[in-house]
């Protein structure tokens, strides 16, 4: 099995580092992984914040649901699903086009294939990575903060670092089975859940129950996930408004 195979099962979420800095050579082959993902059309719908200030570090973790790793990660990135650069293109040939729903679609694609671009690059190199999906909390905040402009919107954020021996050790959560995941020509729904979760945790049914109630509790009756719903109304409303 190659290097890049074995470094896709071995990643996993680290939100403890090291006190080393990433080189600025290194960000720049990160940036460089980012730039060479896959795109719609070439048109690159997606741009990234270097976020190297320590207050502004310090404040995305707070408004991030008070995740304090964030704040001390070497390298902070915001990835925005970005059309602003086109849609001011476009204004240059004398044609004001309104970006609509799908164009917020397929720059939100862009902008998280150049995040895992950059993930996979950064594991390659030994450098931890989490994903941050509660930077799309606070939008209107976050565009005051970040002084983004209507149709450059805030998709994901991640942080790097070197691991600390204790996160190399950690074990990688289970992932569901590929026969319970893949499924050939059409959706499958003849399944039966409770033996899905049991060969995914590899364990008995009552603790099925345990975790699927310790998800519906921290993850989907939170206040963190009403705060993210109402911002993404507000993304769609902002970015579909005809106000330009």
């Amino acid at each position: 099995m190659n290097k890049t195979i074995v470094d896709i099962y071995k990643r996993k979420s680290v939100r403890v580092f090291e006190e080393q800095e990433i080189s600025q050579d290194i960000q720049k082959v990160l940036f460089d992984a980012a730039l060479q993902a896959p795109t719609a059309g070439n048109m690159s719908l997606f741009s990234i914040i270097n976020v190297t200030d320590h207050d502004l570090k310090k404040e995305l973790s707070v408004r991030c649901d008070n995740q304090p790793f964030i704040a001390n990660a070497p390298l902070v990135l915001i990835f925005l699903a970005d059309l602003h650069k086109w849609y001011e293109a476009f204004l240059s040939q004398g044609e004001s086009v309104p970006m609509e729903a799908g164009d917020l679609l397929l720059a939100m694609q862009d902008a998280m294939i150049a995040a895992q671009n950059t993930v996979v690059a950064a594991e390659s190199l030994g450098i931890g990575s989490c994903y941050i999906g509660d930077i799309l909390e606070h939008y209107e905040d976050n565009v005051k903060l970040l002084k983004l402009p209507k149709y450059a919107v805030p998709c994901t954020m991640v942080v790097y670092g070197y691991p600390t021996q204790q996160q190399k050790d950690r074990k990688k959560p289970p992932r569901f089975t590929i026969d319970d995941m893949v499924f050939e020509n059409h959706y499958s729904q003849d399944i039966n859940v409770n033996e899905v979760f049991q060969r995914k945790l590899n364990t008995s049914s009552e603790d099925v129950d345990r975790h699927i109630q310790m998800i519906l509790k921290r993850k989907m009756n939170s206040e963190f996930k009403d705060e993210m719903n109402r911002s993404a109304l507000s993304i769609i409303e902002s970015w579909m408004a005809k106000d330009l």
